[in-house]
């Protein structure tokens, strides 16, 4: 299908269609397509720098973006590594732990990742993700990976705290090992393993435990980050900040690729010594791109105006209740919501299967009723731009109850 032009939440095709764009083009779009400021900003910064090599050379939107970025972050953030897209942040994440050791003569080599992860398509990402049928032909070359369970919450809101003493344990005996350097996690909710959510309570024990050992955190916020939650950051919600923060996607509110790695002054102090052995070595071409830096910078800009706090507290709410109303209704699909992200599980005794036929049923369905729902094998989902009309959301949220009610009827 071939998309001719987007506006807000609408994506429109030459045949005249228009189409709801309810999971934010894989995540991606935060204020809505074409947004005027921000093309506007990537136009005046067309022309005047489009690209420069970043090294030995810099440029004021990558420090205007780095000078704005870190105070939003949790955990006194010191230093921004700049890369392409979510993958490549995550590369840098896992490279920087182990260099972090390396520098300091200290053996520590092995990572911890969660369970059911997903953070990227490139080797070192694919490697700290779940083994599956998508990383099945690589098995061979990826290094090895222990993995910790998270207890998956069946609340609604995903807050609920499960005293689940023996998984966290095991959790803790598995990061005291002499040679665990770092813990990855996608913080409080997993997007690709499913919409998967866990409490924060757990993930800030985790958290605590890893650093008191001298692990060190990583949090892959490419999806969680700029709101999705419902905060600024997923990690925002913790007490223990995580050491390495990871994000793209929302960084450009969709409009360029860009990832970027940020580190706290505890990691970013070895590197600091002018030595070609302290030195990461990790490059891309559009590093630092000015456009996509013009893109990110816009982008903030509409987040710190007057009423955007307001749009995210309505989604989430609407999510919420939309949640609670499934819920109550078909307790089986698993509804569950953290901030503006909604999911549940049809043919939830199966749990996640990326094959499930059902996938099909669900992507024609609602392309037939002109909402672009593309779900995550048997897991339906909702991630909307934050610029939807809540009339808008409500008449997705009414068709897919049209739908349970359909499935359920079937069954």
């Amino acid at each position: 299908m071939c998309i001719d032009r987007a506006e807000g939440e609408f994506l429109f095709t030459k045949d005249g269609r228009k189409i709801t764009d309810c999971i934010s083009s894989w995540w991606v779009n935060t204020h809505g397509h074409a947004h005027p400021y921000i093309a506007e900003a990537i136009g005046k910064q067309a022309k005047k720098l489009e690209q420069v090599i970043f090294a030995g050379f810099t440029h004021a939107p990558a420090e205007n973006l780095a000078k704005r970025i870190l105070p939003m972050l949790p955990g006194q953030m010191a230093k921004v590594f700049f890369s392409d897209n979510g993958s490549t942040a995550v590369e840098v994440a896992i490279k920087m732990a182990l260099q972090y050791f390396h520098i300091q003569g200290i053996e520590k080599n092995r990572i911890v990742a969660l369970r059911n992860a997903y953070h990227g398509d490139t080797f070192g990402a694919m490697a700290v993700g779940e083994r599956g049928p998508f990383s099945a032909a690589f098995k061979d070359h990826l290094f090895d990976v222990s993995f910790i369970d998270p207890p998956y919450s069946q609340s609604l809101d995903a807050a609920a705290w499960y005293s689940l003493d023996a998984e966290m344990e095991s959790a803790k005996e598995i990061l005291s090992k002499p040679d665990v350097a770092a813990l990855i996690v996608e913080p409080i909710i997993q997007g690709a393993g499913g919409m998967l959510m866990y409490p924060e309570d757990w993930l800030d024990e985790i958290f605590a435990s890893a650093r008191s050992k001298g692990v060190l955190c990583i949090a892959d916020e490419v999806f969680t980050g700029f709101y999705r939650t419902g905060k600024p950051f997923a990690t925002s919600m913790l007490k223990n900040p995580a050491d390495i923060l990871c994000l793209s996607k929302g960084l450009t509110a969709g409009f360029l690729p860009m990832g970027i790695t940020v580190a706290n002054s505890k990691v970013a102090m070895p590197f600091q010594k002018e030595s070609y052995s302290n030195t990461l070595y990790h490059g891309h071409s559009f590093t630092a791109n000015p456009l996509a830096c013009a893109a990110a910078l816009a982008s903030l800009d509409l987040i710190e105006e007057s009423g955007f706090d307001e749009k995210i507290i309505l989604i989430s709410e609407l999510q919420r209740i939309f949640a609670r109303e499934v819920h109550n209704a078909y307790p089986e699909v698993q509804a569950r919501h953290t901030g503006t992200v909604f999911a549940l599980t049809l043919k939830a005794d199966d749990g996640l299967d990326y094959t499930h036929p059902i996938r099909h049923q669900i992507y024609s369905w609602f392309m037939e009723r002109n909402l672009l729902i593309r779900p995550i094998g048997n897991v339906l989902y909702l991630v909307p731009p934050y610029c939807i009309e809540s009339g808008e959301l409500e008449r997705v949220h009414a068709e897919i109850m049209r739908f349970l009610e359909l499935v359920h009827l079937k069954d």
